[in-house]
């Protein structure tokens, strides 16, 4: 009786153990029964009785499934079974790689041994989620139960950080990113649901104005949705605190914040020149890791030094040796003029630099002029509140640069990253810990090359566990990323792929099969790798509760509409109208 009790509990009986193939500890085959079933990603658990010991558990997960006529020799014999006038038999057989086996002796299933499918405390036994001590909701698994993340391996305790790949507009990389953000505040694994101080998170929006809406509940919400969320343990809804950043409106005095679908509930960010010279901003116009193959580094790296020590402010502007310089383009044509005068240019690139080089840095200066002038302010007041400062922010800081060009959004990255590491490492605490999210890593951080950049994301990746900064990175090309950082992420996460991108040796961990399907997977599919389970799990995770574009904003908590410096006119006007030279309401994947 106990046996059927144990059995019962592992749940009901898909085939038994394959003797035609070979069974190892690691792999062996199952038999489906007649009237049963297994598919990929399938959880199963057998049994082997050995002498003078207890029962070994042998768990594993489904990564390969056949279908074949047996006792027939020809192809063509198919038609003749289908049509009736040869006997055969349909034999489904499905390939398990092991996950587990409890306790520790590892022996090969014993063939025609029973085999169940597994649910309950099989099933969390199978996939290690008994050992977990803190669990974070990922999604659902494909028998329609819930999967879960080991939080040891995101916060920094034993491992962090996140890499997610996949087909930009297909795999979803920005909407798991969001979901597990909202997973890990709301579940309260790492604090207080909804509380703001054990967790905070910085997301740099570089599509679109779809992550400006994240405190704005989704009008597309329905019960079906709401009651995933409560299979996952969460309540449905936006993101309660968030704090939206934009950079001013180019050519506009008053700094109001370049955006077109929001109107409220929005600050702008810059830097005043004072802050650029001071806090020696200067390397990161020339972020480009092409940038520090060049010799002129040797000049950005003289010429922020010498401008940290003699630039003074001057009422919004600065003051350099007696000169009033008021604006970007001001500063820039000071220092060109500077470099390139015979009589000062030892005292500011140094005395062996050549003019070919000078040159070089001078033209790149130039060109920086247009895309950096309205970030880097010498008009506007320095009392007001302009910085980007997650631990004055809200618990999720949207920083948003779709509207800027390619070198003014290095710049934003660069430095506000290095502001806010710092900030953690005079903090001297983990506490709370800070989640980034930053799409296009491979543009950051490129495999060849270096940049001041790519030299803080790598910094984040290798002390920021320490620090309680976690990196959630997202790319279409996990190949084209510095090793060290995507080697540092405990959590890898793969959607849709690009069949070249797919044999690539970073996706090494996935299985032959489980790659072959990532060129298929539909939006809402990844696959999650993480420490512990040596099986990537293949999860869907549910439709966004909030609104991931100006379309589906519904109205959010007034508290959300206030911004530092900012008050609405009208608290309602949150969404500019879509259509008619507004924002488009084309369809994006969740």
């Amino acid at each position: 009786m106990e046996d059927e009790a144990a059995a019962a509990a592992a749940g009901p009986v898909v085939g038994r153990v394959l003797g035609t193939a070979d069974a190892t500890p690691l792999t062996f085959w199952v038999a489906v029964e007649d009237g049963a079933y297994l598919q990929l990603d399938d959880v199963v658990v057998t049994e082997r009785d050995l002498p003078e010991h207890d029962p070994i558990t042998i768990a594993g997960v489904v990564t390969a499934v056949r279908a074949r006529h047996e006792g027939v020799v020809f192809d063509s014999d198919v038609f003749l079974v289908a049509d009736g006038t040869l006997p055969a038999t349909i034999q489904e057989a499905a390939e398990i790689t092991t996950t587990r086996v409890d306790p520790e002796v590892y022996v090969p299933p014993t063939p025609g041994a029973l085999v169940h499918r597994a649910q309950g405390d099989a099933r969390a036994g199978a996939l290690y989620f008994d050992r977990m001590d803190r669990t974070i909701p990922m999604g659902f698994g494909r028998d329609g139960a819930p999967m879960f993340l080991n939080a040891d391996f995101l916060d920094g305790s034993r491992g962090a950080h996140v890499s997610i790949s996949g087909i930009s507009g297909v795999a979803t990389k920005t909407s798991f990113a969001t979901f597990l953000l909202y997973s890990v505040f709301r579940s309260g694994v790492l604090g207080g649901a909804g509380e703001t101080a054990n967790t905070r998170a910085l997301i740099f929006n570089v599509k679109g104005e779809d992550l400006l809406f994240l405190d704005h509940p989704n009008s597309r919400l329905n019960q079906a949705t709401e009651d995933a969320y409560a299979r996952l343990g969460l309540v449905a809804g936006p993101f309660p605190d968030v704090r939206v950043y934009a950079p001013p409106r180019v050519g506009d005095a008053s700094g109001t914040p370049d955006v077109s679908s929001r109107l409220s509930g929005v600050d702008a960010f810059y830097w005043t020149l004072t802050e650029f010279c001071t806090d020696r901003l200067l390397p990161y116009v020339f972020a480009d890791a092409d940038d520090e193959r060049q010799q002129y580094t040797m000049v950005v790296h003289s010429v922020t030094a010498h401008l940290a020590r003699i630039a003074q402010p001057a009422e919004g502007g600065v003051a350099v040796d007696g000169t009033r310089l008021n604006s970007y383009a001001d500063l820039v044509d000071y220092l060109v003029e500077q470099i390139t005068d015979d009589a000062t240019r030892g005292q500011w690139a140094g005395s062996a630099v050549g003019l070919g080089t000078v040159n070089a840095f001078a033209r790149r200066l130039i060109g920086s002029k247009k895309d950096l002038s309205r970030l880097i302010r010498g008009d506007l007041a320095q009392r007001k509140p302009h910085q980007i400062n997650t631990a004055e922010s809200a618990q999720v800081t949207v920083v948003d640069l779709h509207n800027l060009p390619d070198r003014a959004q290095r710049f934003v990255v660069g430095v506000t990253l290095r502001t806010e590491f710092e900030r953690k490492e005079k903090a001297g605490t983990a506490k709370p810990l800070l989640f980034v999210v930053l799409d296009e890593l491979n543009k950051y951080a490129p495999r060849e090359g270096t940049s001041p950049i790519k030299e803080v994301l790598l910094d984040i990746a290798e002390r920021g566990r320490s620090l309680g900064v976690v990196l959630i990175g997202a790319q279409q090309t996990a190949s084209e990323v510095e090793r060290r950082i995507v080697a540092n992420s405990a959590i890898r996460v793969v959607g849709r792929l690009d069949p070249a991108e797919a044999s690539r040796p970073e996706y090494g961990f996935l299985p032959p099969a489980q790659r072959q399907r990532a060129l298929l997977a539909k939006p809402g599919t990844m696959f999650v790798s993480q420490p512990e389970i040596p099986v990537p799990l293949c999860i869907e995770f549910p439709f966004p509760s909030w609104a991931t574009r100006p379309a589906e904003a519904g109205p959010p908590p007034a508290a959300t509409l206030r911004s530092i410096a900012q008050h609405a006119t009208d608290p309602f006007a949150v969404v500019a109208h879509v259509g008619a030279g507004g924002i488009s309401d084309d369809d994006i994947p969740f």
